[in-house]
């Protein structure tokens, strides 16, 4: 059989009417036509996320949504920002795309880079550039775990400018109109070391979030787990002391997550105690008076 070169075999497919193979596989994210392919398809929210409001939080981020405000969510740990933005993007029927920030993420890990494969070297866009170009909610969760130079470069989407320019490549991206950029952090981590840049902060509205009253909370943990409303109202009751102590033998108080874990682990048959010291008390200090001082909460109520 008479072998082809590539060039007589992207003239037979042209031919036939079909697209060159090396068409179909190897061409980049960044250049396949938006409308080809939902892209964006694995990044959907197809069911609602469970999330009890706690104020007017909802209308003020769809009313910041309106004018593709960025927005800031602050608060401490697993009080439910994350949860927060999964809901809206599933009310606004929009892609989420999260990113976990660290400090060893580079500006590349976010906008993009230059890969090989077999057919040489090819453009693969980030997910920045791939909710920007594509329109999708971009979450930065724990922003100011990056690196400053790293968070730089997202100033120029959030003025409005709304471009990202992608030197490397030689291309500047225009904000789709459906993009927004949200980022969050826990202001109780911040130091003068590891901060956003007053530059940065400015670019953005900001949300305020904070555990709930306590029967807020209660109806949160009872959802979430599965337990009853007086175990859940034990559990919630235990946070609040240990969030008492928190910048007095603590660094962070218990989160809602935590009694959430500690929830399920009651709900499967777990010993309340037991799981209490599993999913609370452990996980938190590693300091034997105060994990004294924390399961002596823990019998108080179990």
């Amino acid at each position: 059989m008479r072998r082809l070169t590539p060039k007589q075999l992207q003239a037979q497919h042209r031919r036939e009417g079909a697209r060159p193979a090396a068409e179909q596989t190897s061409a980049p994210i960044a250049d396949v036509p938006s409308g080809s392919a939902d892209l964006l398809a694995d990044y959907r929210v197809t069911q609602e996320p469970y999330y009890r409001t706690l104020g007017d939080e909802v209308e003020l981020y769809e009313a910041a949504y309106e004018i593709r405000m960025p927005m800031m969510l602050k608060g401490p740990t697993g009080c439910g920002k994350t949860r927060f933005v999964e809901y809206m993007a599933w009310k606004l029927g929009k892609p989420l795309i999260t990113v976990s920030c660290n400090e060893d993420m580079t500006a590349s890990d976010l906008i993009g880079r230059y890969l090989l494969d077999a057919n040489g070297t090819r453009w693969q866009d980030g997910p920045l550039t791939l909710a920007a170009r594509h329109g999708a909610l971009c979450y930065l969760d724990e922003v100011v775990e990056a690196r400053q130079d790293t968070t730089v470069a997202i100033h120029p989407l959030t003025d409005s400018r709304r471009i990202l320019p992608l030197e490397k490549k030689g291309e500047v991206v225009q904000a789709h109109p459906d993009f927004q950029l949200v980022v969050s952090y826990n202001p109780g981590y911040q130091s003068v070391m590891k901060d956003l840049k007053q530059s940065t902060k400015q670019r953005f509205g900001a949300l305020d979030f904070d555990y709930p009253e306590h029967d807020v909370e209660v109806e949160i943990v009872a959802h979430e787990s599965g337990v009853d409303a007086e175990t859940a109202s034990k559990l919630v009751h235990i946070a609040e002391r240990a969030r008492n102590l928190k910048g007095h033998g603590l660094d962070e108080g218990l989160s809602t997550r935590m009694l959430a874990y500690a929830g399920s682990l009651i709900a499967k048959g777990v010993d309340p105690l037991k799981a209490c010291r599993v999913a609370l008390v452990r996980p938190i200090t590693d300091d034997l008076d105060m994990r004294d001082a924390l399961d002596a909460a823990v019998t108080t109520y179990f």
